[in-house]
């Protein structure tokens, strides 16, 4: 099972930028897509964005286009979440995930890290 590992969470002011990073302790290959989600308290979780691993393609939740970038490293194993112009609302603990093949679920997790939004 792929094991993943979130890091670049913290406190930011509204407006400001953060970098999430998601390392996987296996080579992509076999994975089919990579998510980022988030949950804030007394909410459900929410997909926030997905990279397919083959074609590159991206998609993103209405509330994060054209603020948040998901992007790879092959040479990393890294996914990148690039968020900016955060708002006090994106507060949440961020979390990543993988997809084996495509209609499969989201069935491997990292531990969460935590963004905090002042305003």
């Amino acid at each position: 099972q792929v094991q993943l590992v979130e890091s670049g969470g913290g406190l930011v002011q509204a407006g400001g930028s953060l970098r999430l990073s998601c390392t996987l302790s296996v080579r992509f290959l076999g994975i089919y897509k990579i998510g980022w989600f988030r949950q804030a308290p007394g909410k459900e979780r929410e997909v926030v964005a997905t990279i397919t691993w083959s074609t590159r393609m991206t998609g993103y939740a209405d509330f994060v286009k054209g603020r948040f970038t998901i992007s790879r490293d092959n040479a990393q194993n890294t996914v990148y979440l690039q968020m900016n112009s955060l708002k006090p609302e994106d507060t949440a603990v961020y979390y990543c995930a993988t997809q084996q093949r495509l209609g499969g679920t989201y069935d491997s997790w990292g531990q969460g890290t935590q963004v905090t939004v002042s305003s």
